[in-house]
Formats: structure tokens, sequence, C-alpha cells
């Protein structure tokens, strides 16, 4: 994908990225893949973080989107060129809206395909996989504290719509009564930035270029979606 990020973006980070795996005093309760941003001045490169306790037990059919989704293009990239610009106010720098930063990563997994990665199907499928258990999470996050669902309807539902190991499940539907609005962010910021880029597309026609799209949504750091929305729009016009 490194390799690869000159046919999507036009402006690229200059943070340095490393692969490391999880410490081994935390191995056995981390996440299974995490990103920790790096330092500002550069004295510290952006790290994600691989858990490889007990590998061999360990499902691997979404290593290759999580590799997007936590690195290039996604946190990574994203978080590094907002503490880059030189243009907006410091704190503009470190912002974080859920909706954009997971949204942008949960896409980023996407632009694998558009740049002929994901060669090999059971990648392809645990990008799939993925992003079935995030369109979970809208209902089952606006479930429980929109429609008063029970915990056992929010393990039900995804029983019904996934093959989700119930080890997961389990934990997801607490992490989702506990953190409300968080988990269903992921898939209304991804299906925000794919209705921008339809939108631009039918605009301009030929003249759609995604890396200047891909510019214009991240060369302000981290926004609301609505001024996302108002931003992406008003460069639409100006390219008329």
């Amino acid at each position: 994908m490194q390799a690869r990020l000159p046919q999507l973006f036009g402006r690229l980070p200059k943070a340095k990225f490393e692969v490391l795996a999880v410490p081994e005093y935390s191995e056995k309760t981390s996440a299974s893949a995490y990103y920790v941003f790096g330092a500002p001045d550069g004295s510290r490169p952006g790290r994600l973080y691989i858990d490889t306790y007990d590998a061999k037990e360990r499902n691997l059919d979404e290593v290759e989107a999580v590799a997007y989704h936590e690195g290039l293009p996604g946190h990574h990239l994203q978080i590094s060129i907002a503490q880059e610009l030189d243009n907006v106010p410091t704190f503009r720098k470190y912002e974080d809206y859920t909706a954009y930063a997971e949204g942008w990563a949960l896409y980023s997994e996407r632009l694998g395909k558009d740049v002929g990665l994901y060669q090999d199907p059971y990648s392809d499928y645990g990008r799939l996989d993925g992003d079935i258990e995030r369109a979970i999470r809208l209902v089952v996050d606006t479930g429980v504290h929109s429609q008063h669902w029970t915990r056992q309807q929010m393990v039900d539902f995804f029983h019904d719509h996934s093959g989700i190991a119930e080890t997961e499940v389990q934990a997801e539907v607490d992490r989702y009564i506990a953190w409300p609005g968080q988990a269903l962010a992921y898939k209304i910021g991804q299906l925000k930035i794919l209705e921008l880029r339809d939108r631009a597309k039918k605009a301009q026609g030929d003249k759609f270029d995604l890396r200047a799209f891909h510019d214009q949504v991240l060369d302000s750091g981290a926004l609301p979606l609505d001024v996302l929305t108002d931003r992406i729009d008003a460069w639409i016009a100006s390219q008329k």
C-alpha cells in the first residue's frame, strides 16, 4: 500500500511509520491491533501495534483490512497529515471527531480495492466481514440506546446477521452499551465520505481527480461531518 499511495493522494505525510508487536505485559488483554500516533516533532514515529499472543489460534482473514485501517492509508496517514498542517490553528491539528477519524479509517479499507490489492480472496472476505460488522453496529448501537433493546436482543442480532465468534460478540455488545454512539460512527463516517466522493464524480465527470478529492478531505484536519460536507461542496463548486 505504501508504494501505491501516490495514486491516491497528492499530499503524503512526512512522519515515519513502524509496525511493532504489542508489549508482552499487555498482550493477553490487548485489542488485536491499535495505532499510536507519532510525536509532532518527528522524534517518535507513528506505530501500529499487532497482538501476536497465541498467534496460531488467531483468525487472519482481516489482517490486510486492519493494516489499511490502522496504518496506511488510515489512521497514520490522516493523523500525521493533520499534525503537519501549517494553515490551521494549533488545536485543530489534534482535534478528533470519531465519525470523521473512524469513518476515514473504514473508508481506507476499501481503498485497497481501488489500487488492486486484496488479491487473496481470504483477505477480501475479511474486508467484507469487517464491513458487515460495522453495519451491524448501526443497528445494535441505535437499538440499545434509542429503542431500549435488551442485551440479548443485541447478541441475537449479531448471530442472525454475521458469523462473528461468540467471544467477540459478547465483548462488542458490552462496548456499545458503555459507549453510546461510538460504534455506529465508523459506518456513518464511511458512508458520508463515499457519498461525497460520488457527488464530486457526478459533478466533475471525466475531470474528477481522486487524489484531489482525498486531499480536500484531509487537508483541514478532522472535521464534523456537516463541516466536511460544506467543504467538499464548496470545492466542487470552485471546480466548475
